[in-house]
């Protein structure tokens, strides 16, 4: 999977909003706005190839969660993300 490309994440008081910039042409029909954990994943994979057990690791690693929960946290915001069309298989 990948993320989209052309999209900026910019801080909005305590969460993040992510933002369509140049080239590209997204309907946006709410803003996409992600809280700390989930800003945090998208730093850390925006614009790579990467799979669920990436954003996993990534969250056990950064909030030394255990594995299970990482994995369910990591599911939901992925399933998410692909429903609004962030990111791509």
């Amino acid at each position: 999977m990948t993320t989209l490309e052309g999209l900026v994440l910019r801080p909005l008081g305590r969460e993040f909003v992510l933002i369509a910039e140049d080239a590209v042409k997204i309907n946006f029909r709410k803003i996409i706005s992600l809280n700390e954990s989930a800003a945090f994943l998208w730093q850390n994979i925006c614009g790579t190839q990467f799979e669920l057990e990436t954003l996993k690791q990534l969250l056990v690693s950064h909030y030394g969660i255990d594995e299970q929960l990482a994995e369910r946290d990591a599911r939901q915001i992925l399933d998410k993300w692909i429903e609004v069309g962030i990111v791509v298989r």
